[in-house]
């Protein structure tokens, strides 16, 4: 088949919809099950290609959160502290390799991958669906599903999950064309290979690469190659913690980017681990409470009667010098950017977040001033030479 009708485009009045080849090949997907629409698709393309690099590159079972054409969170299979995992929500399953993967990528930014596309590099097993049967999402491509994987994933929605399967072995044309408003565009394929080589041209007094860091950079790196210009990532411990995608501002990116890997780090204070939950609290209910909990108007919208709705006993604020003491132990953490940093103030910004190491393309007018900023921190910072915008 190489054709593949849709039930409309990006909103319901843009009919007709399809996704096919032009050169009259096989499309490389199957649906397994329901009917993705066109967004799906847009997230299935990118968040496959998203993964496959992610495993190229490190060896590792990658895996994808996808909402809007970009990133949620992406993250590498790693062993997950216990903290982790109850912050995730898996502490009561048994999690294989890609389920891991999965469950960090998803557990990045939870509010942003509610709904979300899934992709996973290696085939879906029962662990993974498991795990997706009760969290709230649109569909999910992979090379392969094991039949307890599909027939549990087939329960999802009244039984209209989308599953798609890719052909693992395609490979697109070298060039690529898209049309705005009735206008064709051509351009050759970003066929670019992120790996520890771009990592060498270190521009910083401080020279050195952990090879966490290197792992975490190359995350980040890969998770702007398929991120919605402008933007920037945080990564630490084999995944995306904060991705600031669609700014037309770098340092609006660096800031979105540092509140979301803010946000996964507070979820780690033992005040938000000890929240009292009512037992009859949905999960997406627990993450939102959980995110006006950390916010600085907790007293006001968890006012006398409306905690009652999520707690068993009103809890105490966590007050904003707790919040700075807490952010104060962030450390480690490796930042991309998809494009030069202007100004330090980027940097300023993201010590703010535990940031210690840094790839950005260089090229400013003012990288002296950005690398100064750097010095005054010990942070290790590369020129990457590569813009990865994407649109």
């Amino acid at each position: 088949m190489n054709e593949l009708e849709l039930k409309y485009g990006c909103n319901p009045n843009q009919k007709p919809s399809k996704i096919f080849m032009e050169d009259g090949r096989e499309l490389p997907v199957t649906v397994l099950n329901g009917r993705p629409g066109y967004i799906n698709f847009l997230d299935a393309f990118n968040s496959w290609q998203l993964v496959s690099e992610l495993k190229a590159a490190t060896g590792l079972p990658a895996a994808a959160s996808f909402k809007h054409v970009s990133p949620a969170g992406a993250a590498v299979a790693t062993e997950l502290s216990d903290t982790l995992k109850k912050i995730y929500f898996v502490d009561d399953l048994e999690l294989s390799p890609i389920a891991s993967a999965y469950a960090k990528a998803r557990g990045a930014d939870r509010m942003s991958s509610y709904g979300d596309w899934v992709a996973l590099s290696d085939t879906c097993d029962k662990q993974t669906a498991l795990l997706l049967q009760r969290e709230v999402s649109d569909g999910i491509i992979a090379p392969d599903y094991t039949d307890e994987a599909l027939e549990i994933l087939k329960s999802k929605r009244k039984g209209t999950y989308n599953i798609v399967k890719v052909d693992a072995s395609y490979v697109p044309a070298e060039i690529e064309h898209k049309q705005v408003f009735g206008i064709t565009f051509e351009q050759g394929r970003n066929n670019l290979k992120i790996d520890a080589d771009m990592l060498t041209n270190i521009v910083t007094e401080n020279k050195e690469f952990t090879d966490e860091a290197k792992r975490d950079l190359i995350i980040a790196l890969i998770t702007l190659k398929y991120t919605q210009s402008n933007s920037v990532c945080y990564a630490k411990d084999g995944q995306a913690i904060g991705v600031g995608a669609g700014q037309q501002s770098r340092i609006h990116c660096t800031r979105l980017a540092g509140n979301k890997a803010d946000i996964w780090y507070l979820r780690q204070n033992p005040k938000v681990l000890a929240l009292p939950f009512r037992d009859d609290i949905r999960r997406p209910d627990r993450d939102n409470t959980i995110d006006v909990y950390i916010s600085d108007d907790y007293e006001d919208v968890l006012a006398d009667g409306i905690w009652e709705q999520f707690f068993t006993v009103k809890p105490e604020p966590l007050t904003r010098e707790e919040k700075k003491q807490w952010l104060s132990t962030f450390s480690g953490v490796s930042l991309g950017s998809d494009a030069f940093f202007p100004f330090g103030d980027n940097i300023e910004r993201a010590k703010r977040s535990g940031v210690q190491y840094i790839a950005q393309p260089g090229g400013s007018i003012r990288d002296d001033n950005v690398i100064d900023t750097c010095n005054k921190y010990g942070m290790t910072m590369a020129f990457t030479g590569i813009r990865l915008f994407h649109h």
